[in-house]
């Protein structure tokens, strides 16, 4: 029998030939025109996509040949091969990693029975093996001609989505449209990274919002990259391009195992801990004047390896600093507040932002390491009615629920409940210091005394002299750390030029940690 290529199927050359023929259909899926334009937009194929991802060689593609089965709205004269999504294994940096990278170029990538059923078997098989799933999301949506099934199939993607949450690392790279109910999928993963000027998500399209609303949106201010990294918080990383975005993402794993049963890679790097002159100048960090700002971040990379830190959610909630660097060559996850932005003080945003992040390095097994100068919870009726106290209560939740090691160090402010959910002893801290400039207390001096002496204060001859008295006597007696090492909420108080040494001692000793939590099916944190 000859084929309609003209190749003979009966011989065993004939059947490899037929073979090759099927494979280069199905890595040319997508006709030169849709490849074309998608380049047009500055986006790269689905397979580029993958190539760069992924170790040269690595890739082992699953389902290739696999086709839809769908009749309807005569979908079954076009029948490529693949379906519109490329799924299959490879390495990063030599670790094993599954990925799903939907194609534009075939359907509009749009999700139909096959294509989800794709999806859904590299994801099982990464949950098999215990590695982590990347997806790489393009796509129109789903396929309208195949009606339920469609829908069906987003709903297993989100299935496996939350068993596979905080079993194996997942991230989700956007590359361009994401719409509908197919956003969910990236939400419930661990990262989302979009890239700017390219990607978009959205549950309704500013037409639909146009038409039952009358609002007059753009579809970049409605769902782009930099509206979900600074305004919706939905994102983690706004990358200027897709090779950038790559980057980002491999970064991202190098500090992550690959599942919740191994430990994060390891460079052994024992550190110097001689005091240097690169230590004395967080001496001179902390300005004299409280109300003054300084940037969280020079501390941050101070006692991170070789200053690199590898920043999550950078533009939002500025006002509170997460991501991840190493102590020794080990993985930790740093939270810190910074008071170049609203003073540092915790808002919603903030208290999300920190309370995901710390529930993230618990759940993947990396130290958490916080750094605190926080003056209390940002007030405002906006915050109080949007629900600040159940919000905020979930930074609580996420301290007191992790065990992996917490090392807490108090910079300046410790006011008030900010300085309970900021990684206090109280909530389960292991190892908790403060500078000499650390003030934890109730509340700021300023507060504190127009509080505790407002008649002695309105009958002054001179109540200014009387409130900088009252002031200074106020941070004399509590408005300090010593107060609190006293009675053992802090184990020490140690100068500046002595944090990084102290952390790698620290970290050092909470290695063999272990401490389980009561038995129970989950918590119920205020979501």
């Amino acid at each position: 029998m000859t084929t309609e290529t003209g190749i003979n199927i009966h011989s065993t050359a004939g059947k490899l030939a037929d073979l090759e023929r099927r494979v280069d259909e199905a890595v040319h899926a997508g006709s030169a025109r849709a490849v074309e334009k998608q380049h047009a937009r500055g986006k790269k194929t689905a397979r580029e996509r993958i190539e760069l991802l992924l170790d040269e060689g690595s890739f082992v593609e699953l389902d290739e040949l696999a086709r839809h089965r769908s009749t309807n709205f005569g979908l079954d004269r076009t029948r490529p091969y693949g379906d519109g999504v490329i799924t299959g294994y490879g390495t990063i940096d030599g670790r094993q990693v599954c990925v799903f990278a939907q194609d534009f170029t075939v359907f509009g990538g749009s999700l139909g029975e096959v294509f989800g059923e794709k999806i859904v078997k590299v994801m099982d098989l990464a949950m098999k093996i215990g590695c982590p799933v990347i997806g790489i999301n393009d796509s129109g949506g789903a396929r309208i001609q195949e009606g339920v099934a469609s829908l069906g199939l987003y709903g297993e993607i989100f299935f496996r989505n939350v068993r596979a949450s905080g079993v194996i690392p997942q991230i989700s790279l956007i590359m361009g449209p994401c719409a509908g109910g197919a956003v969910y999928s990236p939400a419930v993963t661990d990262f989302t990274v979009m890239v700017d000027q390219t990607s978009h998500m959205f549950i309704t399209g500013p037409d639909v919002i146009k038409t039952v609303t009358g609002e007059d949106v753009a579809m970049e201010e409605l769902g782009g990259a930099r509206t979900h990294n600074s305004r919706s918080g939905n994102a983690h990383y706004l990358a200027s391009d897709e090779e950038d975005a790559i980057d980002y993402v491999k970064a991202l794993l190098s500090y992550l195992p690959s599942n919740n049963l191994d430990e994060p890679v390891v460079y052994e790097a024992p550190a110097d801990l001689e005091i240097s002159d690169a230590d004395r100048e967080l001496d001179t960090l902390i300005p004299d004047s409280a109300n003054q700002p300084y940037d969280m971040h020079r501390v941050i990379e101070h006692v991170l390896d070789d200053g690199e830190f590898l920043e999550v959610q950078p533009l939002y909630a500025q006002n509170l600093v997460i991501g991840y660097g190493r102590v020794e060559g080990r993985p930790v996850g740093v939270v810190a507040n910074q008071p170049m932005h609203f003073a540092g003080t915790l808002d919603i945003a903030a208290s999300e932002k920190a309370a995901r992040f710390v529930r993230t390095c618990d759940a993947f097994n990396i130290p958490v390491l916080t750094f605190v100068d926080v003056p209390g919870f940002l007030p405002g009726t906006g915050q109080e009615w949007d629900g600040i106290i159940r919000r905020g209560a979930k930074l609580i939740y996420a301290y007191a629920e992790a065990t992996v090691p917490k090392v807490t160090v108090i910079t300046r402010k410790a006011y008030g409940g900010a300085y309970d959910v900021m990684g206090s002893k109280h909530l389960g801290a292991d190892l908790n210091f403060a500078w000499p400039t650390a003030q934890i207390a109730v509340m700021g001096a300023q507060g504190a005394v127009n509080i505790l002496y407002r008649q002695e204060l309105a009958a002054a001859e001179d109540p200014a002299a009387v409130r900088a008295e009252k002031i200074t006597e106020y941070e004399d007696t509590l408005a300090n750390p010593y107060i609190a090492a006293e009675r053992g909420y802090v184990d020490s108080v140690i100068p500046p030029h002595e944090t990084r040494a102290q952390i790698v001692r620290a970290l050092r000793v909470l290695r063999t940690k272990r401490e389980t939590l009561p038995p129970k099916k989950h918590g119920n944190i205020p979501l």
